[in-house]
């Protein structure tokens, strides 16, 4: 399979690359599909495998961390790829990590502005985590679903999208146990979001529909895990 090349929409200042946007819409065939296309787009911890997981569902080729040189980040920015062998045409959209140390004091601003980015555009929407991150009060996923859903209650109207949770490096806890307790922990998330003086009382469903997978370790069960990706995780984000 044909790996699609990225390209970055957003440089890791903020810069819009316009020129950049105008290339990959011609040459992509972009620009002749009119309505007829989806937005995928992932956003996650650094360091979490965001584009190793959107590289192996999408046939994408977006720069992946190599584990040997020690944990960092890799992606800077918002790149953008086509999704290989998949219709309507869609576009994969790979984000910087949420909770880099690299950006020290600005990391919550441009989480924010990501988030937003994200929510105005995707259709699906992947939240990579660790599988272990569940239940715990300061883990790395916490702060990123409460941007997410203050985005939401503030900014946008109800609007059907798909939150795509993926758990990465599921090992031996059962994933029905895994499941619940995510959706307990999802729901406390969205009712501890205040809600606009202006808008009336919305629900979390009114804006998402939420599904949850697992995938093994892709260093230590690539086998699995690319099984997991093959028949798991693509039905759930196109069913």
């Amino acid at each position: 399979m044909k790996m699609e090349e990225g390209m970055q929409l957003i440089d890791g200042n903020g810069n819009f690359n316009v020129e950049g946007l105008k290339d990959f819409m011609t040459t992509t065939g972009f620009a002749h599909c009119g309505r007829s296309y989806a937005i995928v787009a992932i956003i996650g911890p650094q360091s979490s495998g965001k584009s190793t997981l959107m590289n192996h569902v999408f046939g994408t080729n977006f720069k992946m961390l190599d584990a040997y040189k020690g944990r960092g980040q890799t992606t800077k920015g918002i790149w953008i790829a086509r999704c290989n062998d998949i219709k309507p045409f869609t576009v994969a959209m790979d984000f910087e990590g949420t909770d880099s140390n690299a950006r020290g004091e600005d990391n919550t601003a441009f989480e924010r502005q990501s988030a937003l980015f994200a929510l105005a555009i995707a259709d699906i929407i992947l939240i990579n985590m660790w599988y272990k991150d569940i239940g715990l009060e300061h883990a790395a996923s916490r702060p990123l679903l409460k941007t997410v859903f203050q985005v939401m209650k503030r900014l946008f109207k109800p609007r059907k999208r798909t939150l795509l949770f993926v758990l990465r490096d599921h090992s031996k806890t059962p994933f029905e146990y895994l499941e619940t307790a995510l959706k307990e922990d999802i729901d406390r998330i969205w009712a501890s979001v205040a809600e606009p003086e202006t808008s009336r009382s919305v629900v979390l469903s009114d804006f998402f529909n939420v599904e949850i997978a697992a995938l093994s370790s892709y260093e230590f069960e690539e086998k699995n895990f690319k099984e997991q990706v093959a028949f798991t995780l693509r039905i759930e984000t196109y069913k």
